[in-house]
């Protein structure tokens, strides 16, 4: 269906984030400057990545889900963004939206320390993100790369569906073609398997 082509180099990204109109976003914790729904379309056209969009009505979690018409519902992802107990280490997962994390068996397969789930204001401190907005996208937002994402092994060879940073589209691209645009960005990716 979609053919993978290759990502250009680092600067183009740079350009991706920083040579674009910015939306300003203002909210209970600042104005920022973030990449915006067009912004993500016009990053994945600079990188010749293939996709598609669907637009629809907001889906603020899973539970909406049932109330949108999707073309590739089977490949739908959520997303979880997770902290540490100390405030020290990051993570997002995406996993298929089909699947439960359990985080404690998470925590106990990734040797990582106590975890629970990351605030609204961390949430918007690291990723520039409102809740219900969140996606692997916004780890572009991630200027210290604060943040290791974990990404379901289901999404190597096949679609993902993902939030093009709003929560009103949703954008299928290949999952290997997502994961090269995070590295090269300079996140951390790791596939898991649930």
């Amino acid at each position: 269906m979609m053919e993978s082509m290759k990502i250009h180099s680092y600067m183009n990204i740079l350009n991706c984030l920083y040579l674009m109109e910015p939306i300003r976003l203002q909210n209970k914790f600042g104005e920022i400057d973030m990449l915006d729904k067009q912004g993500v379309y016009d990053c994945l056209h600079d990188h010749h990545i293939d996709f598609e969009i669907t637009d629809h009505a907001p889906l603020f979690s899973m539970d909406d889900k049932p109330n949108v018409e999707l073309p590739y519902p089977e490949w739908d992802a959520k997303n979880l963004f997770i902290r540490d107990h100390k405030r020290e280490h990051y993570y997002l997962i995406t996993v298929r939206g089909s699947k439960r994390v359990d985080l404690k068996q998470f925590r106990k397969d990734h040797k990582l320390k106590k975890i629970s789930f990351g605030s609204e204001e961390e949430l918007w401190d690291i990723l520039k993100i409102k809740p219900g907005h969140v996606s692997p996208f916004c780890l572009l937002h991630d200027e210290e790369r604060k943040v290791h994402y974990y990404i379901d092994a289901d999404y190597k060879d096949n679609l993902i569906g993902i939030h093009p940073n709003q929560n009103d589209a949703t954008v299928w691209l290949q999952g290997k073609d997502l994961v090269k645009l995070i590295e090269e960005h300079g996140t951390i990716v790791e596939y898991i398997t649930l």
